[in-house]
């Protein structure tokens, strides 16, 4: 309880002369005798007692039992008693907590170690494993190499064996051969010298049989002479000497010059109306006109012609939303035309391939409940002076249609281009001509559709005659995605659908894919998606199990891209050609 006096005890100093209270000290006397070593001093000087500090606490002890704060004293020294073992438990826990967390993190470390050691080992036997499998893959490798040169080795072994064998056998008929070109030129020989001794022992026998011959022959030709001259005199001498038998055969063959003559004027005339009203004109390569034949050979298909309703004009047509508008007030303009009987107008189609120009043609033509008919301006040029009579045939045709005729002539700008041209033939010109007299002026019986994909190349005089221009462009994103639909679901979920063999579908979001193929096909024309339809059913086809995947559809869209830009590459590298042309001819 050093802490009453105000400081803890200190080892005391011991005075040279005594105690602090001048009393003299044995353990100075003791440590200051001579007999003692210097360690036993040192020690004896730790246990020495100072007596003054006790004195010092007893005198403190009695003034505080006679304080009345002594009680205070007493709790507070008990209070800082149980601070300080509260203090060392403390400590004692958190060194318990310090060995422990030492313990777990060991354990870590430990856990650690062990961890590495079996990622090394790990390693260790991946590299083993590998190491061995390279061996085992050269093992392999070296047994393949050895086979394969064995079997080359046989086999070269073979091919000599096989080369002798077809020397010996080409030796051999060799020699077959040149035996029997030596028999043959022996007996050919032979037979010659027979046949020249007979032709020697004959000889005086063929010359006779030679002179009676000729001598017969020309016995007979000339009683023939004889014969026909006698005859011919005699009718001549009969006709001159008899007028009515001159007149007779004058008017016989004049009647007869009349009958030949009038038969083929009447047969011309007939065979023309036969071909305006029955048959089809050679220049009109699809018509959904019905002639008599096709009436006899197709009876059902014709009624049902007669009993098919009017459709609509843009059913599976897709374009772009204002053409699209445009179209179908052509197609109302044309049915109430033919309703009513008016003058139906000329249409000019112009755009790319490819686009829907003769599609919308026929959908227009059932709409409207006309016929249809389609002639393609490159079949006139091979026809040649023959062009003209054919155009003429058509247009006949048309004229005789009783519900309307709707003429759609495809690629017009091969026979109706500029007639300034040098490029264009005489009989081009004289068929153009043919086709501007006979579309001169507006027509109640037949409507003119012209579609082309340059229609700068048109005569002026075409252009004149055209009442509307209608350009088709490519479809955008949003009609690309609409035909990708409308082709998968023809080509494809109808087909599975309906139960065909080898013909099955993966389970896949179709409408994600045909939008992801809608990005994909840019610059693609609606043949070129209508033809990638058809590529997904040749795939379903080749395919070993017939099942459709998303990757198999996938990989069929990327390869009609690929091609259209080879295709899109070709035409550039053949504009610039044509350009090349063009200028070197102008310069020229």
């Amino acid at each position: 309880m050093s802490w009453l006096f105000g400081s803890r005890a200190k080892p005391a100093v011991p005075p040279e002369d005594g105690g602090s209270d001048g009393i003299p000290s044995t353990a100075g006397q003791s440590s200051g005798d001579p007999g003692l070593t210097k360690a036993e001093r040192k020690a004896m000087e730790a246990y020495r007692f100072d007596s003054s500090a006790l004195e010092r606490a007893a005198e403190a002890a009695k003034t505080l039992e006679r304080s009345r704060h002594a009680r205070e004293a007493l709790e507070l020294s008990k209070m800082q008693e149980q601070t300080r073992q509260q203090e060392y438990l403390s400590k004692v826990k958190e060194y318990e907590a310090h060995v422990e967390q030492a313990k777990v993190e060991q354990k870590r470390i430990d856990h650690e170690e062990r961890r590495k050691t079996l990622i090394e080992e790990t390693k260790q036997q991946q590299a083993r494993a590998q190491y061995q499998d390279q061996l085992a893959r050269r093992r392999y490798e070296e047994q393949l190499a050895q086979q394969q040169r064995v079997q080359e080795e046989n086999l070269r072994k073979q091919e000599e064996s096989v080369a002798k064998q077809e020397a010996m056998r080409r030796q051999t008929i060799e020699h077959e051969i040149e035996m029997k070109e030596k028999n043959r030129l022996k007996l050919l020989e032979h037979e010659m010298r027979v046949k020249a001794k007979v032709d020697r022992e004959n000889r005086d026998i063929n010359l006779e049989q030679i002179r009676l011959k000729a001598q017969e022959n020309r016995t007979t030709v000339l009683e023939s002479i004889k014969t026909a001259g006698s005859v011919l005199g005699a009718g001549a001498e009969a006709m001159l000497t008899d007028w009515d038998k001159v007149l007779t055969a004058a008017g016989g063959f004049s009647l007869l010059a009349l009958g030949v003559y009038t038969a083929k004027g009447a047969t011309g005339v007939t065979a023309r109306y036969v071909e305006a009203r029955i048959g089809k004109p050679s220049l009109v390569g699809e018509t959904s006109r019905f002639a008599l034949l096709d009436i006899l050979r197709h009876p059902i298909k014709f009624v049902q012609n007669l009993r098919s309703k009017p459709t609509e004009a843009l059913q599976g047509v897709i374009l772009k939303p204002k053409l699209e508008e445009r179209l179908r007030d052509i197609a109302i303009a044309t049915k109430n035309t033919r309703q009513n009987r008016g003058f139906y107008r000329n249409i000019l189609m112009h755009g790319p391939p490819g686009t829907g120009k003769t599609l919308f043609a026929k959908r227009l033509a059932k709409h409207s409940g006309m016929d249809y008919a389609i002639m393609t301006g490159g079949d006139v040029a091979p026809m040649g002076k023959e062009g003209v009579t054919a155009i003429h045939k058509v247009f006949d045709w048309a004229q005789t249609s009783r519900r309307g005729l709707l003429l759609f002539v495809d690629e017009a700008d091969a026979f109706l281009r500029k007639r300034s041209s040098e490029k264009i033939s005489e009989d081009l010109r004289a068929a153009l001509n043919a086709f501007l007299y006979r579309t001169s002026e507006q027509n109640h019986k037949f409507m003119l559709i012209l579609a082309s994909n340059t229609p700068e190349q048109f005569d002026y005089a075409i252009n004149d005659r055209l009442d509307e221009m209608v350009e088709f462009t490519l479809p955008g994103l949003e009609e690309r995605e609409r035909l990708l639909r409308l082709y998968f679901d023809k080509f494809v979920l109808q087909p599975a659908a309906e139960g065909q063999k080898r013909f099955k579908l993966e389970n896949f979001d179709y409408g994600a894919v045909c939008s992801q193929m809608a990005k994909l096909c840019e610059g693609m024309s609606g043949r070129e998606i209508s033809k990638l339809g058809v590529s997904w059913q040749a795939a379903v086809y080749a395919s070993e199990d017939g099942v459709l995947t998303e990757k198999m559809v996938l990989d069929r869209c990327e390869a009609a891209v690929y091609q259209h830009k080879q295709k899109m590459a070709w035409l550039s590298e053949q504009e610039r050609s044509d350009h090349k042309t063009i200028t070197k001819d102008t310069v020229t």
